[in-house]
């Protein structure tokens, strides 16, 4: 076998570390599953065959069955769980169990989860031994001619990496002594890296009836309508606690991985999905919110969905996720009748904020109508101003004529006399200072002035 008194299989610290991860997080595991999860770029899964057989000598893996397909399933003991945490940089409290016994029956539902969780991270390939410089062929060579090979399309991207995951993790209030009052999440994914918040996997084999699985989504309600103290002395969701909040509003998403397998075929899968789907509506549908606006037109009015207590629900199949990856249109939004990628997927378009949008939208469009509407109005009236005829100027009034000079009794235009004396109604300014200089006779002094004879 090649290798050493301690590790006689042969097996390098290396894999023997990523043995320890990827069982610390799946909790059971053949070392094909390991193999792909891991080190998808070794050329087999000898490595970690070898590695696990290491470590069981050590204590820290056993193995206590196989799965359906013949691979011998291995997980942690005790003190492995210890050295698993230390690989993968978690506190021990934070591993869970090590599925002691489960493997006796061949873990179906593990090995499902395993796939998922596979599908999902798709771990690039990566080159395990250098690769020999090849020699540049002197010019005179003829290169042969035929067909050129090309090489193999890379794999479609994957999401997270092994550390990314936690399975098998009880969701219940720090008060419960066991996790009856909550649920047990098959699989939890983190990886804000990708701009995602916190997924939480369920699987199912299509081996329960429907009304199980729609159990399992009123439990997921209550756990994330717990609240617990926040450091400020307020209230916030229990689930905010051991998982970072993201920028969405509202409970965290859930996905739902079906794995029919040759079991049911595709028409009985639509079927269960449809029913699963309406049978949780209340859970997903969230709640309309009708705006009424004051003064707002019938045709006008307006609502949205509120999201706030509702579960984003997700379905989509192993199958897919396989043969595509997760970044392809392979996710099925509740509500949203259509295949979508993951970020459409996740997106809530009749919220708050769509209405928002179309509210600024309607107002911008008022603002129009009453600003084209005020354009009319002062077009119009300008029409008609420039429509009508030019007025004539009023004549001048006539002004009676000087008694003495026959001039007007203004006198000349634009001329004023400061020290003429005031109007009497018969003179000019200048006869009437004419007159004021005459020297007075004896007979206008006693009897005035009297009027000239014609």
């Amino acid at each position: 076998m090649g290798g050493s008194k301690a590790y006689p299989y042969g097996s390098t610290t290396a894999v023997r570390a990523q043995v320890l991860a990827a069982l610390g997080v799946l909790k059971l595991a053949t070392a094909d599953q390991m193999h792909r999860l891991m080190a998808p770029g070794h050329k087999d899964n000898k490595g970690f065959r070898n590695a696990a057989l290491d470590l069981a000598r050590h204590g820290l893996v056993v193995s206590e069955g196989s799965s359906r397909d013949g691979h011998k399933i291995w997980h942690l003991t005790p003190v492995g769980l210890d050295a698993a945490a230390e690989a993968l940089g978690r506190p021990v409290g934070e591993m869970g169990g090590i599925a002691r016994g489960a493997a006796r029956s061949g873990a179906p539902h593990a090995m499902a989860v395993n796939e998922t969780v596979i599908a999902i991270t798709r771990t690039p390939t990566a080159a395990t031994r250098p690769v020999p410089r090849q020699q540049t062929p002197p010019a005179s060579v003829t290169e042969p001619t035929g067909p050129v090979s090309v090489p193999p399309a890379e794999p479609a991207p994957g999401i997270g990496w092994v550390g990314s995951w936690s399975t098998e993790v009880p969701l219940a209030a720090p008060s419960s002594r066991s996790g009856r009052a909550g649920v047990r999440a098959d699989a939890v994914l983190q990886a804000p890296e990708a701009g995602l918040p916190v997924l939480f996997v369920e699987v199912d084999n299509c081996t329960e009836p429907p009304e199980t699985l729609e159990s399992k989504f009123e439990k997921y309600l209550r756990y994330f309508r717990l609240t617990a103290k926040s450091s400020s002395g307020g209230e916030m969701p229990l689930w905010r606690t051991p998982y970072r909040p993201s920028a969405r509003d509202g409970h965290p998403p859930l996905v739902f991985v079906f794995n029919p397998g040759t079991r049911i075929g595709p028409q009985a899968l639509a079927n269960r999905m449809k029913t699963v789907m309406e049978g949780t509506r209340e859970v997903w549908s969230g709640a309309y919110q009708a705006d009424r606006g004051y003064g707002a037109r019938a045709s006008e009015q307006d609502g949205y969905w509120d999201f706030t207590d509702a579960i984003p629900v997700l379905f989509t199949t192993l199958d897919r996720l396989k043969a595509v990856g997760p970044h392809a249109a392979v996710w099925w939004r509740c509500g949203h009748g259509q295949w979508e990628t993951l970020p459409d997927a996740l997106d809530n378009p009749a919220d708050h904020r769509a209405w928002s949008v179309r509210s600024e939208q309607r107002r911008v469009r008022r603002r129009e109508a009453e600003e084209q509407e005020r354009q009319l109005a002062l077009a119009a009236a300008t029409e008609r101003w420039a429509e009508r005829p030019p007025e004539e100027p009023e004549p001048a009034p006539e002004v009676a004529p000087c008694e003495r000079c026959g001039l007007p009794i203004t006198g000349p235009a634009g001329e004023d006399d400061p020290f003429a004396p005031p109007e009497d109604g018969r003179h000019c300014p200048t006869c009437r200072t004419d007159l004021r200089h005459q020297t007075q006779t004896l007979r206008g002094a006693l009897f005035g002035r009297q009027p000239r004879g014609k």
